[in-house]
């Protein structure tokens, strides 16, 4: 595809983003660029109201803008008129990636069990190994030194980079899994008194274009499935114990720990080095800000922060007297 501009507002409009400018549609867009460091070749995007004299020097040739800021950009800046410019960016971004596609060989340096199921166009890098019970479907990835299975099922057009130890899984269609993630061995589990190890038997279930960032840990369900939902967004060295469930479209942040059986509902946001405890439930939209420590249910809407974690506004209030009185 050539990154002109016609070809973006295409992109966008699959998305349901319309955009009004006078940008030349055979433009050909380099870059999307930052304010300060954008040329006359690229195109950049305003959507910090801190960075408004950053925006009257920019030397980008368009900018995704609302219209309301429009009158602050120099004369040889053209606005790209969006709701949200920042969602474009993102957007943006994607276009002008190229994006990653198997180019479906299969090398000889590899170590494939005979009792599984490659689907059509598959890539498998040098020392790779496919143990049993693996069904891998069409058109994904998998790179250099990864172990796949046994019993995976890896859907549709996903990557799974490099040094990455997946087994007793199932992973959905557009998913990338960065390297050094190891998902679907056992948990963290024994008896309290005697210390008698137990086994966990169950798996985990991945969903739709979900991402998981390098070096996290999923592990199996001890009888049942832990269970991530689509497009759910998970960063590096997380850790996710036996038996969770991640609700669709949550985010969490470096460094997270959630001990087991816990449930985190949907669109939920965790800050890094938060850490929640076992067994407890965490409703919908819930935001915990990073370090903090979840000891109880939370419910929906809620935003909490300290630990144990308190409404955001008392955590604040009793900050601000702690500093006071010391």
């Amino acid at each position: 595809m050539i990154n002109n501009f016609k070809n973006l507002k295409e992109y966008l409009k699959k998305y349901s983003i319309n955009i009004q400018s006078s940008l030349d549609d055979d433009f050909n867009i380099v870059k999307i660029n930052s304010l300060i460091n954008a040329t006359k070749l690229d195109i950049t995007f305003f959507s910090n109201n801190n960075q408004l004299d950053t925006l009257k020097i920019t030397k980008a040739k368009a900018c995704f803008i609302r219209n309301e800021y429009i009158n602050f950009l120099p004369n040889e800046c053209l606005p790209i008129i969006v709701d949200d410019p920042y969602l474009c960016f993102a957007y943006c971004t994607n276009f002008l990636s190229s994006l990653i596609k198997s180019n479906g060989k299969l090398s000889k340096n590899t170590s494939l069990s005979k009792k599984i199921n490659l689907g059509k166009n598959i890539q498998i890098n040098n020392f790779v190994s496919i143990k049993d019970d693996t069904i891998i479907n069409n058109d994904s990835i998998i790179n250099e030194l990864s172990i796949i299975g046994p019993n995976v099922i890896i859907g549709h057009n996903s990557i799974i980079e490099s040094n990455c130890v997946i087994s007793n899984s199932i992973v959905g269609n557009n998913c990338v899994i960065q390297s050094g993630c190891i998902i679907g061995g056992s948990g963290f589990g024994f008896t309290s008194t005697n210390k008698v190890n137990i086994c966990h038997i169950g798996n985990v279930v991945i969903g739709d274009n979900v991402s998981i960032g390098s070096n996290t840990t999923i592990d199996r369900g001890t009888i049942d499935s832990t269970i991530i939902g689509s497009n759910v967004k998970i960063d590096n060295l997380v850790q996710i114990a036996h038996n969770v469930i991640i609700g669709k479209g949550t985010m969490i942040a470096s460094q997270v720990g959630i001990a087991g059986s816990s449930k985190i509902g949907e669109n939920c946001k965790i800050g890094g080095q938060a850490g929640i405890t076992g067994h407890i439930k965490i409703g919908n939209n819930v935001i915990i800000a990073a370090k903090s420590g979840i000891t109880k249910n939370i419910s929906d809407n809620v935003t909490v922060a300290g630990f144990p974690a308190i409404d955001i506004k008392s955590w604040k209030k009793s900050i601000i007297k702690l500093y006071k009185d010391s």
